[in-house]
């Protein structure tokens, strides 16, 4: 295992802050976050895979440590973050790399994998999200990541994420800690609130909430393996089952005691992550 280093490489105009893990040459993971996350919601799985490969861990623009879009309605869009992906890649000389993608990451990596850039993923790990969103899961995500909370100690923030983020399921008080401090900025006033510009939102209005749909992931010929939170709001069994009999018609992992997403933090969970990689890889 190695320690992660960190960068902010130019790209598109933006400055990308990236977490890298492992050794440059070996094969190559990008780990894409999901909506209002950030690349460290990684670490564990990153340093538990950082001895066989070269993982990348990206903030996506206007989240983390990377810069904020001043077109919020053009450039915070799936089919944009695609390209920023696309062009991360050629930063590091990658030609090819594994994609793991939570959520809204998952959907970045179909975009990629059903589009100009399918060349470009030896496989595509899909971590509790679809072609599809329920309208009742997009709303319910409207309802807390538009209007970000603001805290008056570190303390109280770490315990509204623990509870916002319970469906990440169990997790050690580590992740949990480190979560907190990736996920908090000061504001102007000195007090502390979520660390990513509310326009990212953008994406979820008038029904692009994925950039995905059914005829895309139809397209998909890239080896493909879904992990699923059995209680998650936003993958149905409907959905779910839907994704395993078309397109790539990927095999999948459920974790039972999570819902949307699974943090996949856990030692049992990295391991799995790596037996999926060595296999479709």
């Amino acid at each position: 295992m190695t320690e992660p280093r960190f960068a902010f490489v130019p790209v598109m105009d933006h400055e990308i802050h990236v977490t890298e893990w492992g050794t440059p040459g070996a094969p190559a993971v990008l780990m894409m976050h999901g909506l209002a996350r950030t690349g460290r919601d990684f670490d564990e799985i990153a340093a538990g895979l950082s001895d066989t490969y070269h993982v990348l861990c990206p903030d996506m623009i206007g989240r983390g440590l990377s810069s904020w879009s001043v077109n919020p309605d053009a450039e915070y869009s799936v089919e944009y973050y695609a390209g920023i992906a696309s062009d991360l890649m050629d930063h590091y000389r990658l030609d090819r790399a594994a994609w793991f993608g939570t959520s809204l990451g998952g959907q970045i990596g179909m975009r990629m994998a059903s589009g100009a850039h399918a060349d470009r993923l030896t496989c595509l790990l899909i971590n509790d999200i679809g072609p599809e969103v329920p309208e009742a899961a997009i709303e319910r995500i409207q309802s807390y990541v538009g209007n970000p909370p603001h805290f008056d100690s570190f303390t109280k923030a770490e315990i509204w994420l623990r509870n916002a983020y319970a469906p990440f399921g169990p997790a050690s008080d580590a992740f949990w800690h480190r979560l907190a401090r990736c996920s908090l900025r000061r504001r102007s006033d000195g007090r502390l609130t979520l660390h990513y510009d509310p326009a990212i939102i953008r994406h979820l209005a008038g029904g692009a909430a994925t950039g995905m749909s059914w005829d895309r992931w139809a397209r998909i010929t890239t080896p493909c393996h879904l992990f699923h939170g059995a209680k998650s709001d936003l993958v149905t069994e409907e959905i779910f089952d839907k994704m395993k009999q078309s397109g790539p018609k990927p095999d999948s992992t459920v974790i039972d005691d999570c819902g949307h997403a699974p943090t996949l933090s856990r030692a049992q969970d990295v391991l799995r992550v790596r037996q999926v990689l060595n296999q479709l890889g």
